[in-house]
């Protein structure tokens, strides 16, 4: 029976599955290109996202060193290395899959992602994880009424707003900054990076009966696949009470 809670759609890749990636993938360290490649593989090592594995003859630059540990890492047992690019030695940064691994894995290797400095899909800059081919964000623009209340005070209520779906998170809701009471809350540092929206421009927290850090955020500048979303303000619907045309949605337990 479905769990009546969840009011979006799941993840549907298990953990292992493995899949060739149509794009050209590139990263770099230190201004020089580690790999580039036209036969990378996705593989998911947890369902939510997969990551890209590189065949090991698809280096261009640096040198791989066996670590002498081997782990499980999701979709089988892979060995740790350390990249040394020049003078760049990034300890850690790499797992070669090993016997165990599904066969399409072996020969290949699969990096850390903060390990390299920069990624780039075709040529495209890519942030956080490769962007999950099962996956879609669509961002709708819609006349649904918004309010958004927490410890009692109202921190926003709109007219209408922009419905942004990602396969596996709830529903967002992105406000003009109009509707949001921002007197009501705390500009954060915060800043956090998404594969398929981009760079966030602005947190907010809220103090109530508690201190709520970092309930809503903005992207001034999203990717063009949602730029419907550009300068408006979402809140995180675990963290607020959100009713959507007038009724109060419950609150999800999905990822933030």
């Amino acid at each position: 029976m479905a769990d009546e809670s969840i009011q979006y759609p799941g993840l549907i890749v298990p953990a292992g599955h493995v899949e060739p990636v149509p794009r050209r993938v590139r990263a770099t360290i230190g201004g020089s290109t580690v790999f580039d490649t036209r036969r990378a593989l996705y593989v998911w090592e947890w369902p939510p996202y997969p990551q890209f594995s590189i065949p090991v003859e698809d280096l261009s630059e640096g040198v791989l060193t066996d670590d002498g540990r081997t782990e499980e890492r999701g979709a089988g047992p892979a060995r740790r290395h350390t990249l040394t690019v020049g003078s760049e030695v990034r300890e850690g940064a790499a797992w070669v899959w090993t016997d165990g691994a599904p066969s399409a894995l072996l020969g290949t290797v699969r990096f850390e992602w903060e390990a390299l400095d920069s990624w780039f899909e075709e040529d495209e800059p890519v942030f956080v994880h490769p962007r999950s081919p099962y996956s879609r964000v669509d961002a709708l623009r819609s006349s649904s009424s918004i309010r958004v209340e927490l410890d009692g005070a109202v921190l926003a209520e709109a007219p209408g707003c922009v419905k942004l779906f990602e396969t596996g998170l709830p529903t967002r809701y992105y406000l003009d900054l109009t509707h949001v009471d921002r007197a009501r809350l705390r500009r954060s540092d915060t800043v956090t990076r998404c594969p398929y929206k981009g760079t966030t421009s602005s947190y907010w927290s809220f103090d109530g009966d508690a201190t709520h850090e970092d309930i809503a955020w903005a992207y001034d500048f999203p990717t063009v696949h949602v730029d419907r979303i550009a300068g408006l303000v979402a809140f995180y619907n675990e963290r607020v009470d959100l009713h959507v045309d007038g009724t109060k949605l419950p609150r999800p337990a999905g990822r933030a």
